[in-house]
């Protein structure tokens, strides 16, 4: 019995740590809206540390987007929580939206 409560524990404990390290990695990256070129489907945002995105220290960087109606929802000086990945062709936004 010992064991098998001892089993249940550590699943409950892994299962736990998991789900908060995917919440850690899924939350969003803040930052501030420096400037939109809609032409190039490009946005440069100045944020800080990105940990998603293996940036550690704070920078402004401009992004691809991976929609270019993303850019017709924020604008110059709006501060923001955004999401983005890692491709062949850069970084690139996957999500964005006004901070609260």
């Amino acid at each position: 019995m010992k064991t098998a409560l001892r089993a249940f524990s550590a699943t409950t404990l892994a299962f736990t740590l998991l789900l908060s390290a995917a919440a850690a990695q899924a939350a969003g990256i803040p930052g501030e809206v420096k400037k939109i070129d809609e032409a190039a489907a490009k946005i440069t945002l100045k944020h800080g540390p990105a940990k998603s995105l293996g940036m550690d220290e704070p920078m402004t960087m401009v992004y691809r987007v991976k929609d270019p109606a993303l850019l017709r929802q924020v604008k110059v000086g709006d501060k923001v929580e955004f999401e983005a990945e890692e491709g062949a062709s850069g970084y690139t936004v996957t999500k964005i939206q006004k901070s609260k």
